[in-house]
C-alpha cells in the first residue's frame, strides 16, 4: 500500500473512532516497512501495537478464556517469503494475495474484495507450512495453526462445538488461520465409509470459512487434495501446487541456506542438488543443518569439503533405505 493511502486510511481511522480500521492499517504499515527492510521500525510498530489496549483485545482474551486456544497454535511468523524457494508463478500468487490485503480499501473503492481462501496441495515436506508462515510474516500478522489432537472430539457435536470457538477467535483479529492436513476435516461427504458426525463436521467447516471476514486469511495444506469434498475446492479463491524440489531449486536452497549461515559448503551447489536429487525441501534443510552442525563440532567450518562429501554418502544410503521400506509396504 501507498503511504498516503495509508496516511489516509489511519486519519479515516482515528477520525472515526474505529480501533478494528485502525488496526488494520498499522499493519499494513508494518507490512510495508518490512518490505523496505525497516526492521527495527517495524519491530517498534509491532510492539506498540500489541500493548495498545483495545476491544478487539478484550474480545480476544474472552474467547481464549472460553478455550479456543486449546484448539489453536498462536505464532509469531519469521520467514520472510523471499527465502523460499518457490516456482516463479506460485511466488506471483503469493505476491498477488499479499497486495491485495495490504490495498483492500482501493479494491473496496470500487466494489472488489481481496482474495484471502487459499489451498495449497502437494506431497509432505516440501513448504506448505512454510508459505503459510511467510504470507502471514509479509502480513505482520499472526499464525494461528489449528490444532487437531485437541479439536477433533469423541462426542456428538464436539468437535462442531470446538471448530466454532476456533473461527470465532479468528473473526477477532488479522490473521492467518492454517489448517495442515485440511483432509482430516475436508473429506468428501459422499465416501459412504464415513458417519454421520464427519460430515456434520464437514458442513460445519465449510459454513465458517463461507463467513470468515476478508481480513481472515485461511490457508489449508493438503498432502491429498484427491480426498477433499468437492465444495471444499469451491471455497477456495486461490489453489497452488508445492511439488517436489527440482535440481535448480535445491542449488538455489543450498546456496540461500549458506548465505543466510554465511558457510560454504566447499562444493558446488549442483553438485549438492544432483546428489540430493528425490528428496523433499524439508530434507534438504535437514541436510544442511547436519553438515554446519558437525562442522561446528569437528572445527571444520573454513574447509568443509570432506565432510559435506561424506554426509551426501550417508544421505544417499540414507534414500536407498526409505526406497526399499517404501516397496517393501
Amino acid at each position: 500500500m501507498a503511504n498516503a493511502d495509508l496516511l489516509i486510511g489511519l486519519i479515516k481511522a482515528g477520525a472515526s473512532s474505529d480501533a478494528t480500521l485502525f488496526r488494520r492499517h498499522v499493519e499494513a504499515l508494518i507490512a510495508d516497512e518490512r518490505s523496505k527492510k525497516h526492521n527495527i521500525l517495524a519491530d517498534r510498530l509491532v510492539s506498540i501495537l500489541q500493548n495498545a489496549p483495545n476491544n478487539v483485545s478484550q474480545a480476544r482474551r474472552t474467547l481464549g478464556e472460553n478455550g479456543a486456544h486449546s484448539f489453536v497454535l498462536e505464532q509469531t511468523p519469521e520467514r520472510p517469503l523471499d527465502m523460499l524457494v518457490l516456482a516463479p508463478e506460485t511466488e506471483a500468487l503469493c505476491r498477488e494475495l499479499i497486495t491485495e490485503q495490504h490495498r483492500s480499501d482501493l479494491l473496496k473503492a470500487y466494489g472488489l474484495s481481496p482474495r484471502h481462501k487459499l489451498l495449497v496441495a502437494g506431497p509432505p515436506g516440501n513448504g506448505k507450512t512454510t508459505l503459510a508462515e511467510s504470507i502471514a510474516y509479509e502480513l505482520a500478522v499472526p499464525l494461528l495453526v489449528v490444532r487437531y489432537e485437541n479439536l477433533i472430539g469423541s462426542f456428538l457435536g464436539e468437535t462442531g462445538s470446538r471448530l466454532q470457538k476456533v473461527f470465532d477467535y479468528a473473526r477477532t483479529q488479522h490473521c492467518v488461520l492454517f489448517f495442515d492436513e485440511f483432509e482430516i476435516l475436508g473429506k468428501e461427504r459422499g465416501d459412504n465409509r464415513e458417519t454421520g458426525e464427519i460430515k456434520r463436521v464437514v458442513g460445519t467447516l465449510l459454513t465458517q470459512i463461507d463467513r470468515l471476514p476478508d481480513y481472515v486469511v485461511t490457508i489449508a495444506a493438503s498432502n491429498h487434495p484427491e480426498l477433499l469434498d468437492r465444495a471444499a475446492w469451491r471455497r477456495f479463491q486461490l489453489r497452488i501446487t508445492l511439488p517436489a524440489p527440482t535440481r535448480n531449486q535445491i542449488a538455489r536452497f543450498v546456496e540461500s541456506f549458506a548465505e543466510k549461515r554465511r558457510f560454504q559448503f566447499n562444493l558446488a551447489s549442483g553438485t549438492i542438488a544432483e546428489k540430493l536429487s528425490g528428496h523433499s525441501f524439508a530434507e534438504v534443510e535437514e541436510f544442511c543443518v547436519d553438515v554446519f552442525r558437525q562442522a561446528i563440532l569437528s572445527g571444520k567450518t573454513d574447509h568443509p569439503r570432506e565432510l559435506t562429501q561424506l554426509k551426501l554418502r550417508q544421505w544417499q544410503n540414507r534414500a536407498i533405505v526409505k526406497t526399499n521400506s517404501e516397496v517393501n509396504e
